[in-house]
């Protein structure tokens, strides 16, 4: 029985984990900043002491040497960094979070992390969808965060909520962001679909999950989530492929792969216009071309190393003030996390960086496509669940073409847990287990 209930414990500090680094800004804005540091002392301390506690196996073998490149970089950016004692906040939080990332890679199964990740998305969904009613029905305008006061006009990117969703939206959910709840969303269809699949959860309930977040997903309108939508389609069709092939006769697979994405680069330099129109240009991806063109021009004058890690950008410090500014809003981030690499961490950076993210999206590959080697042949069935850590990965990296969350909170909560437990021994028979259940 103690030890049933060490892992009851340990399941619901995982969820509000997750819940936490997914919906920050719904602590943000309904306790403030200091509520908000209060419970990311108490999940920065929960962590570290569960790692202490029940001592996980761990070896430096099974441990992503790019993912410990990339943390020895950005610690030693401090030395270089334009704007030290940012620098120094950045990169306190970058080890806070990776430490929050250790405890779910290494004290949770796979099938303890997707039950926990499950549970807290269906909490973000839920409120979300409680929250945006209240709001329309009950409330009827705009509704701004709590502990904040604003004068003159007011940004529309500033509320926490909009209340349209009785206008078919677009919602931005307790998160207060139609991008990052419908990136939410998009998790919540991969993982609640594979529940589902994989016949972990009771089927009625998981498909009524499944329904809930595909609403959401387009209540939130938004276009670089509608990208990352593709991509994930288009990686888990690939990866069905895969499976019906044998390791050595994938090379038209691949071929094929290579000319989809060629394809792809090209479309998207010959019908930027067109497609950035249908995509919902004014609303959604207005703006960012002159980010990147800033923060490319930026990046330039300090190629090598960069201008030193400070994570989200401190807008009281050179060279981040007023770097991005658009009708009232200050912006902090590139809204691309490649470039964002580039401007703190330098050419060296995108390296390491490139490294952790390839060397990811490798593992997970072959996980997703491999059958489960549990003796001298690999003869055994496909899981579902396999194909979660993929398809996860595909959509991060997706993302990260748009957005910079993949370098903070859940995206890098997230990148971290798939680089560990996709380079740790044995992952594949675990996964075999957890499809089985």
């Amino acid at each position: 029985m103690p030890a049933v209930q060490s892992r009851l414990t340990v399941r619901l500090f995982a969820t509000l984990v997750f819940f936490s680094v997914l919906a920050g800004q719904a602590w943000r804005n309904l306790l403030g900043w200091w509520g908000f540091g209060a419970i990311a002392l108490v999940i920065v301390a929960g962590s570290i002491w569960f790692l202490l506690t029940l001592k996980p196996e761990w070896s430096w073998r099974g441990f992503p040497k790019s993912l410990a490149a990339f943390m020895v970089l950005a610690t030693l950016s401090l030395a270089w960094s334009a704007y030290p004692s940012a620098s120094a906040v950045g990169i306190t939080l970058q080890w806070i979070t990776t430490i929050t990332a250790l405890f779910v890679a290494l004290c949770l199964s796979w099938s303890e992390l997707l039950r926990t990740l499950a549970v807290a998305l269906r909490w973000i969904l839920g409120l979300s969808i409680a929250f945006e009613f209240v709001v329309a029905v009950f409330i009827g305008h705009a509704v701004l965060p709590f502990w904040v006061e604003y004068t003159g006009k007011i940004p529309a990117a500033f509320y926490w909520s909009r209340g349209l969703l009785l206008n078919g939206g677009p919602i931005e959910g307790i998160v207060a962001s139609r991008n990052l709840l419908g990136f939410i969303a998009l998790l919540a269809v991969i993982v609640f679909s594979v529940q589902v699949l994989a016949g972990t959860v009771a089927r009625g309930r998981g498909i009524a999950w499944v329904v809930v977040a595909v609403v959401m997903l387009g209540l939130t309108r938004s276009a670089t989530v509608s990208l990352a939508l593709v991509a994930v389609g288009v990686a888990l069709l690939f990866a069905l492929w895969a499976r019906r092939l044998p390791p050595l006769g994938r090379r038209p697979l691949y071929l094929t792969a290579a000319g989809v994405i060629a394809a792809a680069v090209v479309g998207v330099v010959a019908f930027s216009g067109p497609l950035l129109s249908v995509l919902g240009k004014s609303e959604d991806l207005t703006g960012r071309f002159d980010i990147w063109n800033r923060v490319i021009g930026l990046a330039s004058e300090r190629p090598a190393f960069g201008w030193g890690w400070v994570s989200y950008w401190a807008p009281w410090v050179e060279p981040f003030d007023g770097l991005a500014v658009r009708k009232g809003v200050e912006y902090l981030q590139a809204h691309n996390a490649w470039l964002d690499v580039w401007l703190q961490l330098g050419i060296l950076g995108l390296i390491v960086f490139a490294a952790l993210s390839i060397s990811t999206l490798w593992r997970t590959w072959f996980l997703a496509v491999d059958r489960p080697r549990l003796g001298v042949a690999d003869t055994s069935p496909f899981t579902v669940v396999s194909l979660l850590p993929l398809l996860v990965t595909v959509a991060l990296l997706a993302q990260s073409l748009a957005e910079s969350r993949i370098l903070v909170e859940s995206g890098w909560v997230l990148l971290v847990v798939l680089a560990i437990k996709s380079k740790r021994a044995g992952v594949a028979a675990e996964l075999l287990g957890v499809g089985r259940r």
